[in-house]
């Protein structure tokens, strides 16, 4: 993996050793599956796969939108596999999940943006281990009405979409996406009495301090109580890092976060959406 910047010594982790990741590589192809940890290079990567664990990307690995923070594979993707969803639940199964994290790609071509398959894949895991909690983290399916009420039907435990940066930054970082209309995707999953609503922000991508209060507040009252801050980390084909955040102001922004109302705040330079995600949502609601 190479960034455009050499790496501050906090982003140093240990390389895990030979073979502690190939079990859930080894299911993961067998399997057939996709995982965000591998589409989008998550730096993560290695910590999660040697503890037995993966954020699912459902829809394919090919994504219809231009994001140019973002490492997925941007093309015309292959046509949706209605037995997916079945694979994740054995995966999930074969891998003693207690809480499991599913994301996609953006699927614009579709006419539901992929709601039916999130909805699917929610009801796969539950109906075959239903003491399993489900996360789901989705795009913003054009505004469609119709397919948020589709995924939050299906009883997701959490519903979760990333603002990703503020609005000013929207042209250039997310060119395809509206930052009101993801405000309004969680703002009535709420209203739709989604149980638990999350989002996240990068940090570093050129935003100003007081941009990101805007967004902490402009996320609270659309009903955030779960809230994650990363450093964003590109490759040279992405949009440069313009500034490497520190751990202590990490932890100045997720201080403030909590004392603005956030109910649960993961915020480190490592921090992803979905990077340890159960650990975040039982500080909301402790499992027994």
């Amino acid at each position: 993996m190479s960034f455009p910047q050499h790496l501050p010594a906090w982003f140093k982790q240990p390389i895990p050793r030979v073979g502690e990741t190939a079990g859930v590589e080894k299911l993961l192809r067998d399997l057939g599956l996709n995982t965000v940890c591998d589409g989008a290079r998550c730096p993560n990567r290695g910590y999660c796969y040697s503890h037995n664990t993966a954020t699912f990307m459902i829809l394919g690995d090919t994504c219809t939108r231009n994001c140019t923070f973002c490492n997925v594979t941007k093309g015309k993707p292959r046509p949706v596999e209605a037995d997916e969803p079945m694979r994740i639940a054995s995966a999930v199964g074969q891998l003693g999940l207690r809480y499991v994290v599913v994301t996609s790609v953006t699927r614009d071509d579709l006419d539901d943006g992929g709601a039916a398959q999130f909805a699917r894949t929610i009801q796969s895991i539950h109906s075959s281990l239903s003491e399993v909690k489900v996360e789901v983290l989705v795009p913003d399916f054009k505004g469609s009405m119709e397919s948020l009420n589709t995924v939050v039907r299906a009883g997701p435990d959490v519903f979760a979409h990333n603002i990703e940066t503020v609005p000013r930054l929207y042209n250039r970082v997310r060119p395809l996406a509206d930052y009101k209309r993801s405000l309004w995707l969680l703002k009535t999953a709420e209203e739709l009495n989604a149980p638990v609503i999350k989002s996240a922000l990068m940090l570093g991508l050129g935003e100003t301090h007081a941009e990101v209060l805007e967004s902490l507040q402009d996320l609270l009252d659309a009903g955030c109580s779960l809230l994650t801050l990363g450093q964003y980390l590109g490759t040279r084909q992405c949009h440069p890092v313009v500034r490497f955040l520190t751990p202590d102001e990490f932890d100045q922004y997720g201080q403030i976060a909590l004392q603005m109302g956030f109910k649960a705040v993961a915020s480190a330079p490592l921090v992803r959406s979905s990077f340890k995600a159960a650990e975040l949502y039982q500080k909301l609601a402790p499992q027994d």
